[in-house]
């Protein structure tokens, strides 16, 4: 494979998809360990998978349909963390004592919600960059 002809967008859409799928075997493990407590759980462990293929195939077929469907993909996923984002805080404050050190380290990861926006958002970066 002769990378050296890859643009930087394709680049960053195997990247994007490569990391969707590490981040989805972490947000897996992590919403299976809570037995899914809330159905929004299920949200990114379906989600994930999804845009790993899709940034994937597209690092590869750059079709204008597919185009569009990472694109809304990727805002899907801005929401999708910052929707998580907000249980997380949520449920960090509802622990015994609040919002403490202790709390923010042993309750559910206030960041990893943001990694799903942030790597959304560099998915949207290499589809809008020109």
């Amino acid at each position: 494979m002769d990378w050296i002809s890859w643009s930087l967008d394709r680049v960053i859409y195997l990247f994007v998809g490569v990391a969707f799928f590490v981040l989805w075997i972490q947000v897996a493990l992590s919403h299976y360990r809570q037995n899914f407590h809330h159905k929004s759980m299920w949200t990114p462990v379906v989600a994930a998978p999804i845009f790993s293929l899709t940034a994937v195939w597209l690092a590869f077929d750059r079709s204008h349909l597919l185009l569009l469907v990472f694109a809304g993909l990727m805002w899907l996923g801005v929401m999708i963390g910052a929707a998580g984002f907000y249980y997380h805080f949520h449920g960090v404050g509802v622990r015994v004592g609040g919002y403490s050190m202790r709390n923010f380290l042993a309750g559910p990861p206030v960041v990893l919600p943001l990694l799903f926006s942030a790597l959304s958002v560099l998915g949207l970066l290499a589809y809008y960059w020109r």
